[in-house]
């Protein structure tokens, strides 16, 4: 993995926390959520809340973009 040249993947501090959208179902969520899964795909990021991830285990094992959920 590798880290920007600031030393933070995210850019710097945010005055409020960030708003979390599964990419698959829509459910919202304030903050950091550890059970969320995190993804890149095609450069984008995508976050898929924990009852998608495990719903979709398998194919997030194989590494199968979620298009192919």
């Amino acid at each position: 993995m590798t880290s920007r040249p600031e030393g933070s993947d995210e850019g710097g501090s945010r005055a409020e926390p960030e708003s979390l959208v599964c990419a698959r179902c829509g459910t919202r969520a304030e903050g950091p959520q550890p059970t969320w899964t995190f993804s890149v795909e095609k450069g984008i990021r995508q976050y898929f809340c924990d009852a998608c991830s495990r719903e979709n285990l398998r194919a997030i094992e194989g590494r199968l973009d979620s298009a192919w959920w």
